[in-house]
C-alpha cells in the first residue's frame, strides 16, 4: 500500500511524528533532494562560465569523452541507450565531489521543483493506494473535488477512460492522471461506500495552492506556537500572516517548531530570522572559491517579534535554511535552541537548467552564522554512503538519547553576542537538550505505518462519525473523544487482516501513541476546513498532548525569557 498526495507529498500532519521511528536512506537522504539552499537567488550568468586557464583541460576531458561515447554508439556489441549512459555517467563524476551536488534528468528535476513551488494545477485531493484501489483520503478544502461533491473514502475506479483499479498502480500514475492545465476537465468514475453503481463527476481543474505552515495557534492565553515544515515560495508570507495572527490574540513567547524541515530557499529562511532580530546585525554569510559566490545578509526591518521569549525547536531532521535561522538566533542570543544537534548542511547549492530540461545542482560556497561558524558536517569527496549513514551513527553512540554523547570539536568553539559558547562543523548544538522519547517505538508499529493502517482506521473513523463530530466545537472534540478498547480491537483485527501478525508486547508498548495519532487525524479530517491557509491545527494540538519535546519545551520561557533579556548564564545546563 502506498500513501500519496496529490502535491506529491505525503500528509504534512504526518511526518513529524512519525520520522523518528528510524533513519533508513530515504529519510537520511530527505535533505539532500529539498534542502536546496539557494545564495541570494539564480546566480546563474556569464561569471559563472568565466575563467579561461581551465578550458585546456576541460577540452581534453570533453574530447575523450565524445570519442568513447561515439565509439559505443557505433561500435558496441548490443543496442545501448546513450541517454542512459551519459546520465549514469554525470552521476559517477558528481560522486567524486560533494554529497550536495547532484544531478537530476527533467522528470526528477520537475518533481524536486514542485516541491518548493507555491502550488500546482489540480484536482485538489489527498489519496492512499490500498490493495490496488485508489481512495480519496480527504479532499482540499475548497478545492474543485470538495466543490464538486468528492468525499473521503470514495474509490476511484477510472479518471476519464483510464482504468485506476486492478493491477499494481504506482503513485506516479496517478498524479499525471489526475493533474493537468488549469481551466481542463477531468472525469471521476466514483464507487462510494454504501452504493452498489459507480457515480461519475466532472471537476474542472484549478491552481491547488500548497503550504509551509503547517501549525499556527496559540497553546494558551500567551503562548504561540508555529510549525514550519520547509521553506518554500510562500514560507516567508505565510509565516508572516500566521505571527501577526498570533500577536493579534495577544501572544507574548513563541514556540517555532523546525523539526524535521529539510530547508529550502535562503533568503525566505533570513527573511523570517529578521523578524526576531533587531537592528542590522549579520544574519548569516556564504564563502566560496572567489567572491562571486560570497554574500552577506543583514537584518533590515522592524520585525513582528524583536523582544519577548522564544524557544525554537530543532532535530536532526533540521537541515539547511533551517540551520540558517536556528544558527543566526543563537549567535545572537535571541532564541533558545532545543531538541537535538540539527543535520548539519552547510553548503549552498545553485541550480543550473540543463539544456534537456535536466538539472545540475552546483555547491558554490558554504554558508557560516554570524559568529563564524560553518554548519556543514564533515564528509569525504566520493564517500556518499559514509555520509548517508552518519544519522544512523548518531544513534548508536547514544547521541539521540544523552547529551555528553554529542561530540563537539573543541578547535571549533565559537561565541555568541552574549559571550556563550557554542560549536561549529557539524549542525547546531541545542542550548537545552532533549532525549528522543522512542518508548512508543517498536517494529509492529513500523509494519502499521508501513501498511498505512493508522490512517486507514481514522478515515473510517471519521466517516462513520462525521454528522455527530461536525456539531463539537474541538475543545469539546478534544476532551470527550477517545479511541476505546472496543474500537482499538477493531484496529487490530484490521491490521492482522492486511497480513501484519500480532505481537502483543509491541502492540501494548505502541498503544498510547496509536490511539493519539488516530485521534489527531480524526481531528484532521473533520476540522482542517476551519484553518486558513492549509493549516492543520488541531492535528497538532492533538499531538501535542504526547509530544515529549514539545511538552518540555512550554516549560522552558523562563530560560528564554532570561535570554531575551540579557540575564543568561553563559552556558545553559543540559
Amino acid at each position: 500500500m502506498e500513501a500519496g498526495h496529490e502535491t506529491t507529498n505525503e500528509s504534512a500532519g504526518q511526518k513529524s511524528p512519525r520520522s523518528p521511528i528510524h533513519n533508513d536512506k530515504a529519510t537520511v537522504r530527505l535533505p539532500m533532494l529539498l534542502g536546496i539552499t539557494l545564495a541570494g537567488g539564480m546566480l546563474i550568468g556569464a561569471t559563472f562560465f568565466g575563467g579561461t586557464k581551465s578550458l585546456n583541460t576541460i577540452g581534453r576531458g570533453y574530447t575523450k569523452y565524445r570519442e568513447i561515447l561515439q565509439l559505443i554508439e557505433n561500435n558496441y556489441v548490443d543496442s545501448v541507450n546513450t541517454d542512459e549512459l551519459v546520465d549514469f555517467s554525470i552521476e559517477k563524476m558528481l560522486q567524486k565531489l560533494d554529497p550536495h551536488t547532484a544531478y537530476m534528468n527533467p522528470q526528477d528535476a520537475i518533481a524536486a521543483r514542485s516541491q518548493l513551488e507555491g502550488g500546482f494545477d489540480g484536482i485538489g485531493i489527498e489519496f492512499n493506494i490500498y490493495k490496488d484501489t485508489v481512495y480519496v483520503v480527504t479532499p482540499l478544502a475548497g478545492g474543485p473535488s470538495e466543490t464538486a461533491g468528492i468525499l473521503s473514502g470514495d474509490k476511484i475506479i477510472k479518471v476519464d477512460d483510464q482504468a485506476l483499479a486492478g493491477g499494481k498502480i504506482e503513485n506516479s500514475a496517478v498524479f499525471k492522471a489526475l493533474r493537468g492545465k488549469r481551466g481542463t476537465d477531468v472525469r471521476l468514475t466514483i464507487l462510494r461506500k454504501g452504493d452498489e453503481k459507480p457515480k461519475v463527476f466532472t471537476i474542472t481543474r484549478d491552481r491547488i495552492p500548497t503550504y509551509s505552515v503547517d501549525a499556527a495557534y496559540m497553546v494558551d492565553g500567551k503562548t504561540g506556537y508555529i510549525k514550519v515544515n520547509r521553506f518554500s515560495e510562500t514560507t516567508y508570507d505565510e509565516f508572516k500572516s500566521a505571527l501577526a495572527a498570533l500577536r493579534a490574540e495577544g501572544m507574548s513567547q513563541l514556540l517555532l517548531d523546525l523539526r524535521n524541515n529539510p530547508g529550502g530557499y535562503m533568503d525566505r529562511a533570513t527573511s523570517i530570522a529578521d523578524e526576531f532580530i533587531a537592528g542590522n546585525k549579520l544574519l548569516v554569510y556564504t564563502d566560496g572559491k572567489d567572491n562571486r559566490y560570497d554574500r552577506q545578509t543583514y537584518a533590515r526591518i522592524a520585525g513582528q517579534f524583536e523582544d519577548g521569549p522564544l524557544i525554537v525547536l530543532v532535530d536532526e531532521g533540521s537541515a539547511s535554511a533551517s540551520e540558517i535561522v536556528a544558527g543566526a538566533l543563537q549567535d545572537h542570543d535571541r532564541a533558545l535552541i532545543v531538541g537535538r544537534r540539527s543535520f548539519g548542511k552547510g553548503l549552498v547549492q545553485m541550480p543550473v537548467q540543463l539544456s534537456d530540461g535536466s538539472e545540475l545542482r552546483l555547491t558554490i560556497s558554504r554558508y557560516y552564522t554570524p559568529s563564524g561558524r560553518s554548519i556543514q558536517k564533515p564528509y569525504v569527496p566520493g564517500q556518499e554512503g559514509d555520509y548517508e549513514k552518519e544519522l544512523e551513527l548518531r544513534s548508536k553512540r547514544g547521541e539521540y538519547y544523552i547529551a555528553d554523547s554529542i561530540k563537539n570539536d573543541p578547535k571549533l568553539k565559537f561565541k555568541t553576542d552574549g559571550g556563550r559558547v557554542v560549536y561549529g562543523g557539524g549542525g547546531i548544538t541545542p542550548d537545552y537538550f532533549i532525549p528522543r522519547d522512542s518508548s512508543w517505538q517498536t517494529p509492529y508499529l513500523v509494519q502499521l505505518y508501513g501498511k498505512n493502517i493508522i490512517r486507514e482506521f481514522a478515515v473510517e473513523y471519521a466517516n462513520a462519525n462525521r454528522k455527530k463530530l461536525e456539531k463539537l466545537p474541538f475543545a469539546d472534540f478534544d476532551k470527550t473523544v477517545s479511541i476505546n478498547d472496543e474500537e482499538m480491537g477493531r484496529f487490530v483485527k484490521d491490521a492482522t487482516s492486511a497480513g501484519i501478525k500480532f505481537n502483543e508486547k509491541e502492540y501494548n508498548r505502541s498503544r498510547p501513541y496509536i490511539r493519539t495519532q488516530i485521534k489527531a487525524l480524526v481531528a484532521r479530517y473533520i476540522y482542517q476546513k476551519n484553518n486558513k491557509g492549509g493549516q492543520n491545527n488541531e492535528f497538532f494540538k492533538v499531538i501535542g498532548e504526547a509530544d515529549d519535546t514539545y511538552q518540555k519545551a512550554l516549560k522552558l520561557f523562563d530560560r528564554a525569557d532570561k535570554l531575551a533579556h540579557g540575564t543568561f548564564t553563559y552556558n545553559q545546563p543540559k
